[in-house]
């Protein structure tokens, strides 16, 4: 058999890997969107480097847009097939393709305006990638199970779900494929989660394979100890809100980042640590979220079990809001207030965080505080770089707010936590192939592994395809 990478290739978006068997069955794990400036996105989300019609399934491992957002792109070029995936996975993709539908419609509608003068030169009207009908067509094809269970999904393969702990529903895949009167094991990391966080289950380990596929995120650093996160988290909210009368400002993925950082916030108020300052949540994503979090306790770890016997609602307290309108939105802008806002998207390249940096970044008296990892191309990782200036909607603006980074926050799990996640498999192994990371990051984690025992470590470029013995 051989893999195609297609996606997520010495960079972080776009998960996508063809894996074709001898006998022409083709298995598409994940079909993420490339996420970064909007024009090169454009253009690498528009096309596929395999036939959509030639592939006869997908193997999806979380509802992340960089790793599900381009599958109602697939089915509206022809594919057919099932998409197997975790019940959860299933649950939350609907709402975030949706929202990226809508992103799409609104992003196709903003250029042809814009660019409405410019037909006789030849620039063309751009249709949206996909539309809510093409969502709605793609979630029909979904198949839901449930983790730690062999299923098959064709005469010579079957597919098991671990517990990634990296989202509620994600999963590291692995594939039982027999071919050639052999059986192979291969196996899909997708993102690694981290042990010890709150909401989720701790990552499962996954059964043993001859060949890896994994993520190399944070391959090249250590994330703070979570000790000290909620002091600081606490001490950065105290400096912005109290001190300075400012807004702390929390650009955050709708799902998974979002409901940590508001969970914490419920600890808090809880514990009466939290100091009296206004939360507000601005994403109906987040909220469309959070409420399907709520529909799977199933995948809780102990602790949220425990903690709900003495707050059955994590996610809500008194001071938190959590808004929808757009107008609500545009008043936080308006408003002199301290308080907190967390809002979508978490590399401040689009919703409406972009609106609140916008406004808010020339504010001293403000904190942007970034919690995850964003595209060195995107307004969070030029903050994350040091930024003195943006230009955001046309304008430049000037860094006068504070930015902190808070890593300890991240869902992927830094190089030791990652290492841990895959020790198990030095033994059978044959070949590693590291993916979802930069390519400077990537060499640091192939040292660092290489160190560690591990041995035959490949980095594939972007549509490199690789046979395997």
């Amino acid at each position: 058999m051989n893999i195609k990478f297609c996606g997520a290739a010495r960079q972080v978006t776009g998960s996508s890997h063809l894996v074709t068997l001898d006998n022409g069955f083709t298995i598409l794990l994940d079909c993420g969107m490339f996420q970064g400036s909007y024009a090169t996105d454009f253009a690498s989300n528009s096309n596929f480097l395999f036939n959509p019609e030639a592939i006869d399934c997908v193997v999806l491992s979380h509802a992340h847009i960089d790793h599900c957002g381009r599958l109602p792109k697939l089915v509206k070029d022809g594919f057919k097939g099932p998409i197997h995936a975790t019940h959860a996975t299933r649950s939350l993709a609907t709402i975030m393709l949706l929202d990226s539908a809508h992103i799409q419609e609104k992003d196709s509608a903003f250029f042809n305006k814009k660019h409405e003068d410019r037909r006789d030169e030849g620039v063309a009207f751009r249709d949206p990638l996909y539309t809510s009908k093409d969502v709605d067509s793609a979630m029909r094809l979904f198949v839901g199970y449930g983790y730690d269970q062999w299923h098959k999904i064709h005469d010579d393969v079957r597919v098991m779900f671990t517990d990634a702990g990296h989202i509620l529903g994600s999963a590291s895949v692995t594939l039982e494929i027999r071919e050639n009167g052999k059986t192979t094991m291969l196996g899909f990391t997708a993102d690694i989660g981290r042990p010890n966080r709150p909401i989720l289950r701790d990552p499962q380990p996954m059964p043993e394979v001859d060949y890896l596929i994994c993520e190399s995120t944070y391959g090249d650093r250590i994330h703070e100890s979570q000790p000290n996160e909620m002091d600081r988290f606490l001490r950065i909210i105290k400096k912005t809100c109290l001190e300075k009368r400012g807004k702390l400002i929390i650009p955050a993925f709708s799902v998974g980042r979002t409901q940590e950082i508001v969970y914490l916030l419920d600890q808090a108020h809880t514990a009466g640590r939290l100091p009296k300052v206004k939360v507000f949540v601005d994403s109906p994503l987040a909220i469309n979220a959070t409420a399907v979090y709520g529909s799977h306790p199933e995948c809780f770890d102990n602790d949220l079990h425990q903690y709900m016997l003495i707050d059955n609602n994590p996610f809500g307290f008194n001071d938190l809001t959590y808004i929808r309108q757009a107008e609500q939105s545009k008043g936080l802008n308006n408003s002199h207030e301290p308080g907190i806002i967390i809002s979508s998207s978490g590399m401040m390249n689009a919703g409406r965080v972009k609106h609140h940096l916008f406004n808010n970044i020339e504010d001293p008296r403000n904190t942007f505080l970034i919690v995850g990892y964003c595209t060195p191309d995107t307004p969070g990782g030029k903050l994350r770089n040091g930024a003195t200036g943006l230009k955001i909607f046309n304008q430049y603006k000037e860094v006068k707010a504070e930015v902190e980074v808070m890593d300890s926050f991240s869902a992927h799990g830094d190089r030791d936590e990652m290492r841990d996640f895959v020790n198990n498999q030095k033994k059978k192994l044959k070949k590693l192939f590291l993916v979802h990371g930069e390519y400077d990051t990537q060499q640091a984690w192939r040292s660092f592994l290489r160190e560690t025992g591990f041995e035959h470590i490949e980095i594939p470029a972007l549509g490199e395809t690789v046979r395997l013995e």
